[in-house]
């Protein structure tokens, strides 16, 4: 069996826990340790590989190339890849999809965020329709030639309009035809539990550390039903925090003033501010 059918056929079954992955060692050390799955971080792959925050500077080619190593690496071990919006229209998410599933991918997950987008737990998302959206996704799916590849619809709603809009939206996303569905950053247990009884689809929860959602237990999850449990940040975070104390230590500094305790402070270690204000600097009228 294919990785791709692999992931297939695990959907439903028991619930999939995927350890985020980002460059050639955590992907390794996922095969080793045996994972269901495991998750191609767009945030990982910003601050690792290029250095810069989850802000919408990577391109498509970079995410491919990253997703092609990264599939190599992991061998019978599905890859979930995070696509951002598709990076572009729906032409352009149709060759994302094209580009993505040569690479080998056994899923790719779009989201509904206006270009450029951010990372899910920090502030101010902008969304497109749900309309462009869907329209988005349809071409998408059409585009898709292994029915084995899983669609993930990622709706970022929640932050901007609410609970309730974006429990709409993942319902519209399920009724175009997503896989599995994804609202970002619940805010609370009973948001958690809410979103498990109303999304009448296959569900993934992303459980990211000093993030908007409180980190449940994988029984819990299990309990609730969820089909996916993604933990981008979790060899990050490690990784990162290993980093800065041996390398404050070399230095003679004290880490806990370096050490981060959010999303937004640690893409300020790899310039979010700087970028932020760049991008302010050049907001257009209306935008």
């Amino acid at each position: 069996m294919s990785a791709r059918s692999a992931l297939r056929a695990a959907l439903g079954d028991d619930i999939i826990v995927a350890p985020g992955v980002f460059d050639g060692l955590s992907a390794s050390l996922v095969r080793r340790l045996g994972f269901t799955a495991a998750y191609m971080t767009g945030a990982g792959v910003a601050a690792s590989g290029f250095g810069v925050p989850d802000i919408g500077l990577l391109t498509q080619t970079e995410m491919v190339e990253r997703a092609r190593m990264l599939v190599g690496v992991l061998g019978d071990i599905p890859l979930i890849a995070d696509a951002d919006t598709g990076y572009g229209a729906p032409l352009n998410v149709i060759r994302t999809m094209q580009q993505y599933e040569a690479a080998g991918v056994a899923a790719i997950q779009l989201e509904d965020q206006a270009f450029p987008k951010k990372c899910g737990h920090l502030p101010d998302k902008e969304l497109v329709s749900t309309e462009e959206f869907v329209t988005k996704l349809t071409a998408a799916l059409e585009a898709r030639t292994d029915p084995d590849l899983v669609v993930i619809a990622r709706t970022d709603a929640r932050g901007p309009l609410g609970i309730d809009t974006a429990i709409e939206r993942a319902n519209a996303y399920a009724a175009a035809g997503a896989d599995v569905l994804f609202v970002e950053a619940p805010q609370g247990a009973d948001e958690i539990e809410r979103i498990a009884r109303e999304v009448k689809a296959p569900l993934l929860i992303n459980l990211v550390l000093g993030g908007l959602t409180p980190l449940e237990s994988t029984a819990r999850l299990r309990e609730l039903g969820y089909a996916i449990a993604i933990h981008p940040s979790l060899p990050l975070g490690a990784a990162a925090y290993a980093m800065l104390t041996t390398l404050a230590e070399l230095a003679g500094r004290d880490p806990k003033s370096l050490l981060p305790a959010s999303p937004a402070e640690f893409f300020n270690l790899v310039g979010l501010a700087g970028w932020s204000a760049l991008g302010e600097r050049y907001r257009t009228e209306g935008a």
